[in-house]
């Protein structure tokens, strides 16, 4: 088990995680969401020990081990694929070393009895018993049998990690988790870049997996087919989900729904409240009540209502010069990495103003003719770039194109030339730096800054000829539609590489698809190819081949009768016996009024009294109310949002009858006096 326990971060004055805390446990499948910059990342860094918290701990069950899949991955140039899987037994190879380490020590003494002697001797044998017991003797065939197993050829074992695509990459990363087993797996993005093939294996090993997993992702088709649970990250908060992702989108907007009304409803309270205060605050009788209303409002719990991220970047794509009429021709052009051949005999022009795609699978070189057009790769065959073309690139593996160290300001202050250096700052506050956002490393980014970074610095020129590899990636939905609409806008011509059919469609009217090494061309919009190949996704295109009040008129009535004996002709100081029975009879009738006065005035103030308690009662049962309703999981039927509303009609009621019966006590008990 795995438990996040009152986590808080600070940034400064900004809160990230408010004393968060969760379970982990084996065979939970947890989506975290929430918007750009919620902390989605910050908790797997967190549970893999890469970042401490101001406050709280992870606490993790003794001896479980954790795998995790970050969001950039880093390989080391040249090491190969078979020693970058090899990885994954470090521990097991450490230990090989120093059993043969021991073994050459006890072959040079002769100490036979000695401590330190009989010390090495039990070192030994405990190393060879965990060596056992981890495989130690299997691992080169475990990790050429994944490899294999994960779509690797034989012939791949050798190739530098740096040659693969973002895709098998992730492979690459997966089968090293694969092989060392941890008992929780943290992926961060996964499906990024992967294409639709690698994503639906990735999808059935993590269905299969034993222990516990969460998982960062955009991808909604994805969540819905590997969680089993939801937790979205929101203003500090979280929110806990024992439900698939679209399940929880259904809950999410409930109890949205329901905040929203449960806030309105504690504002009227609220408001309600301050006015009786107010109202009573310099009346001696109500010192009680008034003070009670106050810290009534010092302990209430104020409902916070989720904000949306209204924030979206602005994105205009400036004016280029005009360039020649073929932008790019390419004639039986090849490329291979050693003996691995990706393109061959490869034949396709471009034009001006066209907007294309690349699709297809993953390793078929989308990509790589992409770096060639930037002049990146070599190549052999004819290549030919138009006249006047000024070319703008997006990659998709920003990690390793930007330098970590600088900060955002200082990567595109070193892109821009000329005049341009004096828009910087505007240019980046369009892609949301702002403020003190411009000073952050490039290390801390996440990789929708990252991504907007990219798309800033290529607003620094004027560029006829748009390449971009995977620029969705990371975004929002909100992003994307930026992107798009800017994309539509711009009078260049545009190459997209993309698995994303809703981005692509309207947006280009040539598809290239890559084949068996080919490209092969296709007219028309992406739905128009699609039909075409009798496809109703890209999913076959990117896979291998197969399958007023009652008491007032009393008071009035009373007042009168009062009045009237009070106000006789008769003289009080006479002494006749008619003088004095009128007295007697006043004395009698002034006491019984007073009498039923004071009846009165307790009737009623019994009444305020027992007003006062109902209402509080009423406000504590709307308090748990507003409790459970924040979460959705307590929600059975619509019958609780009935009781709920019939509650607050009844608390609006006593309140009113508390209000006439106290404004009532006050002119009964005035009389009196």
């Amino acid at each position: 088990m795995i438990s996040i326990d009152n986590i808080t971060i600070r940034f400064g004055a900004f809160i990230l995680f408010d004393s968060i805390s969760f379970q982990v446990n084996p065979g939970d499948r947890i989506g975290l969401v929430g918007r750009n910059g919620a902390g989605k990342t910050t908790i797997l860094n967190l549970i893999a020990r890469l970042q401490e918290a101001d406050e709280g701990r992870v606490v993790k069950t003794t001896g479980k081990s954790v795998g995790y899949l970050p969001q950039q991955m880093k390989h080391s140039k040249g090491k190969s694929l078979y020693r970058e899987a090899l990885n994954a037994f470090a521990s097991v190879i450490a230990l090989k070393k120093r059993i043969g380490v021991i073994t050459a020590e006890l072959g040079e003494r002769s100490d036979y009895e000695s401590k330190e002697y009989l010390a090495l001797i039990q070192e030994l044998s405990n190393a060879n018993e965990q060596f056992e017991l981890e495989g130690g003797h299997s691992i080169h065939a475990d990790v050429e049998q994944t490899l294999v197993g994960l779509g690797f050829k034989k012939t791949d074992m050798d190739r530098p990690v740096h040659e693969f695509s973002g895709g098998w990459r992730m492979r690459i990363e997966l089968a090293k988790i694969l092989l060392s087993r941890p008992d929780y797996i943290l992926l961060d993005e996964p499906t990024n870049h992967l294409d639709i093939e690698s994503i639906q294996w990735l999808e059935n090993f993590l269905g299969a997996y034993p222990g516990g997993i969460l998982i960062i992702s955009h991808d909604r088709a994805f969540l819905d087919r590997v969680t089993n649970r939801t937790i979205e990250l929101s203003l500090g908060k979280i929110y806990d989900y024992r439900v698939s992702y679209s399940k929880y989108i259904q809950l999410k907007e409930e109890r949205i729904t329901v905040q929203n009304a449960a806030y309105e409803n504690q504002q009227k309270l609220i408001q309600d409240t301050e006015q009786f205060i107010n109202r009573f605050r310099y009346k001696a009788t109500k010192a009680v009540q008034v003070q009670s209303r106050i810290k009534q409002l010092d302990k209430l719990d104020r409902i916070e209502v989720e904000k949306e991220d209204d924030h979206v970047m602005t994105l205009k794509f400036p004016p280029a010069k005009r360039s020649g009429t073929i932008v790019v021709e390419a004639g039986n052009l090849k490329k291979s990495f050693g003996e691995h051949l990706v393109l061959n005999g490869v034949d396709l022009v471009i034009e001006r103003g066209e907007k294309v795609a690349f699709v297809g699978k993953n390793g078929e070189g989308k990509t790589t003719l992409s770096r060639i057009l930037v002049g990146e790769l070599d190549h052999d065959g004819g290549l030919k770039m138009g006249h006047n073309v000024e070319l703008g690139y997006f990659a998709q593996n920003q990690d390793e194109i930007m330098d970590d160290n600088l900060t955002v300001l200082e990567t595109v202050d070193r892109a821009a030339v000329g005049d341009i250096r004096t828009k910087i700052r505007d240019i980046l506050g369009a892609f949301l730096f702002g403020g003190e956002d411009v000073d952050k490393k490039v290390k801390v980014l996440s990789g929708g800054e990252r991504s907007r970074l990219a798309m800033a610095r290529m607003l620094l020129q004027p560029f006829n000829l748009l390449i971009l590899d995977e620029p969705t990636n990371h975004l929002d939905m909100r992003s994307k539609d930026i992107l798009k609409s800017a994309l539509l806008a711009f009078d260049g011509t545009l190459i997209v590489v993309s698995h994303d059919r809703e981005f692509l469609d309207g947006l280009v009217d040539k598809v290239f698809e890559f084949r068996d090494n080919k490209v092969n061309e296709h007219l028309g919009g992406i739905y128009d190819f699609l039909q075409r190949r009798k496809l109703s996704s890209l999913r076959e295109v990117e896979r291998k081949e197969q399958p007023s009040s009652p008491g007032r008129e009393d008071v009035q009535s009373g007042g009168k009768a009062g009045r009237k004996v009070a106000g006789t002709s008769e003289d009080p100081s006479s002494g006749s016996p008619e003088t004095e029975d009128v007295e007697l009879q006043s004395n009698k009738a002034q006491y019984a009024e007073k009498k039923a006065q004071e009846k009165k005035i307790r009737k009623i103030a019994n009444r305020v009294k027992s007003l006062e308690h109902e209402i509080e009662h009423i406000e504590e049962e709307l308090s748990k109310m507003d409790e459970m309703l924040m979460n959705p999981e307590n929600i059975k039927g619509m019958e609780v949002y009935e009781e709920y509303e019939q509650l607050k009609k009844k608390h609006d009621e006593a309140l009113a009858s508390w209000e006439k019966q106290t404004l009532l006590l006050e002119k009964v008990a005035g009389k009196r006096k």
